[in-house]
């Protein structure tokens, strides 16, 4: 089930409900959504802070609560990431988000609350750049261009190049993941998204190399990776590595731990801790196909 598309016109929340955040970090996009069209709220408390954390977990979760209940938001767009999502994830009033579904919007730690929507309420979400990225010359404004065209129902189509280590040409599926090591941390709760037959997204920021394989051998030991229609790799960044080398890219890590397995595997998708950071719609169907030197993505 996919959240309303808005309109001129709709209420957008920008949200806090990680990592701290200050007004730098989301005034300069509030006034682009509203030169789109939109309104916006957001509490008058946002800045709260409480060591890293944007409050509480009472206090972040009570206010994510308040616009879940809210029938007039339409988005709920997370300003930034850091930690902190698990810890509220369990706090929060899914039934009233089931009722009253809208567009939750992000990635990194915002992993967490794209794939509990669609595990416990069969709920669409973006997976998508966020607000404190919106000035950053290290990040493209049309990432956050293509987030509005996707919300107002504009369907998704980009393509990239082939990768060495990809293989197949076509794959087909419903899409979940987002950040490997938020993903990793998620296992055997509520959620951890129902991978079988899925598409599964994966990316990741400032890992050691050796975290990605151990993270990568859980989920395959756990049987999580068997099953999938096909994995897509977005960008591993800013990897770490010991004084005696691990050996191999976080790309070959992937490549090799599902190497068993015959499904498509795609890397270079424009999506991750990247200048170039495509949203994508977690919990709707997603088409990935070789067309000519390129790969074709698509989604509606």
């Amino acid at each position: 089930m996919k959240p309303y598309y808005l309109k001129r016109g709709d209420l957008i929340a920008l949200m806090a409900p990680s990592r701290k955040v200050k007004g730098e970090d989301y005034k300069l996009f509030a006034t682009y959504l509203k030169k789109q069209g939109f309104r916006l709220c957001f509490p008058d408390d946002i800045e709260t802070a409480d060591h890293q954390f944007a409050g509480s977990d009472e206090h972040r979760s009570s206010k994510l609560n308040n616009m879940f209940n809210n029938p007039l938001i339409k988005a709920v767009i997370m300003i930034r990431g850091g930690y902190g999502a698990a810890r509220i994830v369990d706090m929060l009033d899914w039934d009233a988000f089931t009722r009253k579904p809208k567009w939750l919007c992000g990635f990194s730690d915002a992993t967490v609350f794209l794939n509990h929507a669609f595990e416990s309420s069969d709920v669409a979400s973006l997976h998508c750049d966020m607000p404190m990225h919106f000035e950053n010359p290290n990040y493209d404004r049309e990432n956050f261009e293509a987030m509005i065209r996707v919300i107002q129902g504009e369907s998704i189509e980009y393509s990239f190049d082939i990768h060495p280590l990809n293989r197949g040409e076509k794959a087909e599926g419903v899409l979940v993941g987002g950040n490997l090591s938020v993903l990793y941390s998620l296992m055997g709760s509520a959620s951890f998204p129902d991978m079988d037959g899925k598409i599964l997204l994966l990316e990741d920021i400032d890992e050691y190399l050796y975290h990605i394989d151990r993270m990568m051998l859980a989920l395959d030991r756990a049987g999580k990776l068997k099953n999938l229609k096909g994995l897509i790799v977005g960008g591993f960044t800013d990897m770490n590595d010991n004084e005696v080398p691990f050996g191999k890219t976080a790309e070959e890590i992937i490549a090799d731990r599902v190497s068993k397995y015959d499904y498509p595997l795609f890397f270079n998708i424009p999506v991750g801790h990247t200048k170039t950071n495509k949203p994508l719609i977690i919990g709707s169907k997603i088409s990935i196909e070789k067309s000519s030197e390129k790969l074709l993505l698509k989604q509606n």
